[in-house]
């Protein structure tokens, strides 16, 4: 049975967003893209939104709390496979889990188009999941 809106839309629920970084989660991995980025090599648009130099950025924490579903992050070699599937090896992007599957939100055109901006992931999301005809769970 799929997971439809109650308002009688039938539209596809949002379980939760998946974000997948353009840099590999081994020491390695995020040690290369540090020092890639540092030079003006490497870059993931992705990173640049919720992440500072090191850490998560407090204000992107702050706003992933406050959204419907959960958001959840992974690097190229460690995201789920439904994710792989869905996105044909492009990274950063975000999708949406519904219960039909992933759906591909923002590729890594619209995430440069944020500049780094959580205010502008937000709204690029928001239209994106009009676009697709998707809708979030209801408080």
């Amino acid at each position: 049975m799929l997971d439809t809106a109650m308002d009688g839309t039938g539209a596809p629920r949002i379980i939760r967003l998946v974000g997948v970084y353009d840099a590999d989660s081994t020491i390695r991995g995020e040690l290369a893209y540090w020092i890639g980025a540092q030079l003006g090599r490497r870059h993931c648009s992705l990173c640049d939104i919720t992440h500072g130099s090191v850490r998560e950025r407090p204000e992107w924490k702050a706003c992933r709390a406050g959204l419907p579903v959960p958001f959840d992050t992974y690097h190229r070699n460690d995201q789920p496979a439904a994710a792989r599937a869905a996105v044909g090896g492009q990274v950063p992007v975000v999708l949406a889990e519904t219960a039909d599957g992933m759906v591909m939100l923002l590729g890594p055109d619209e995430l440069d188009r944020c500049q780094g901006s959580i205010d502008r992931l937000v709204e690029a999301v928001e239209a994106a999941v009009d676009r697709q005809g998707l809708t979030w769970p209801q408080p």
